[in-house]
């Protein structure tokens, strides 16, 4: 009987903490109306990228970003009104071939904070994660891709050759180039889901079709580059999210990025 009552026990409080844990996240709520950029803004000073790039909404509501003027080489970020600390986002994204952009999180207005790639080119990556400041920029790119034909969209994938010193632990998870491969929509719309949480150096989580890519935490990476020190120094423990049209002359005229889909709940602290 006290066995049976002890197990009985034990089952409710699984349940409670598993009831905790679904408590911590708040109600999803949308970023874009799919009309006009109400609560969003261009950053408001000059970045490495530029001064913001242009962005509008399509005739039928979706999200774009290019240069501005397209192709000049003048990029920037589009940045949300509200700032956020912890937090999921979900959004659906399609890039052009060619054009290198990116989702910042914790992002200050001069276009710097943590970036998960949006590089939809050879050699690029989508899903992992990049420091992206002015000041100090470390990028975490384990593998990318590229086309194995340019006028064909299949893609092959490669070992960044920068990983050639990384010891175990730079990423306490992440994908392999065939789960990657096998999950991506090359041409079509694809959903990338970012979970951020943490102190001034954050654990970033990054999820593309349900693939999980990485699970990223800045305060104890092993990537052999990273200074966390100095990182505190140019990153915040909240900050706008943040659209990336990259700065420089590999953006051609009339590439786009398009986005749709974006909507973002809070991770609420656990009650003491």
């Amino acid at each position: 009987m006290i066995h049976v009552r002890s197990l009985a026990i034990l089952l409710v409080l699984i349940l409670f903490l598993a009831r905790e844990g679904e408590s911590r996240l708040g109600e999803w709520r949308s970023l874009f109306n799919g009309k006009d950029l109400s609560g969003w803004h261009t950053q408001k000073e000059k970045g490495q990228h530029g001064t913001g790039g242009n962005w509008g909404v399509t005739e039928d509501g979706i999200l774009f970003g290019e240069q501005d003027p397209p192709g000049s080489g003048n990029g920037g970020l589009l940045l949300t009104d509200e700032t956020f600390s912890e937090f999921e986002l979900e959004i659906s994204l399609k890039p052009d071939w060619g054009p290198d952009s990116g989702i910042f999180v914790r992002t200050d207005e001069r276009g710097g904070g943590w970036q998960i790639y949006v590089d939809h080119h050879d050699h690029g990556n989508v899903g992992h994660v990049r420091l992206e400041t002015r000041p100090y920029s470390v990028p975490f790119r384990p593998f990318g891709f590229s086309r194995t034909d340019p006028a064909h969209p299949p893609l092959e994938m490669a070992i960044d050759k920068r990983t050639a010193d990384w010891p175990d632990g730079v990423y306490e998870e992440t994908c392999t180039q065939e789960e990657w491969i096998a999950a991506w929509k090359t041409g079509n719309w694809n959903v990338m889901r970012i979970r951020v949480s943490g102190g001034v150096l954050p654990v970033i989580e990054t999820w593309v079709n349900d693939l999980k890519i990485c699970r990223f935490d800045a305060s104890r990476t092993t990537h052999p580059g990273f200074d966390a020190s100095r990182a505190r120094e140019v990153v915040s423990a909240r900050g706008s999210i943040g659209l990336q049209v990259h700065g420089g002359k590999r953006w051609q005229a009339g590439e786009r990025v398009f986005w749709k889909d974006i909507r973002v709940r809070s991770i609420e602290s656990e009650s003491p």
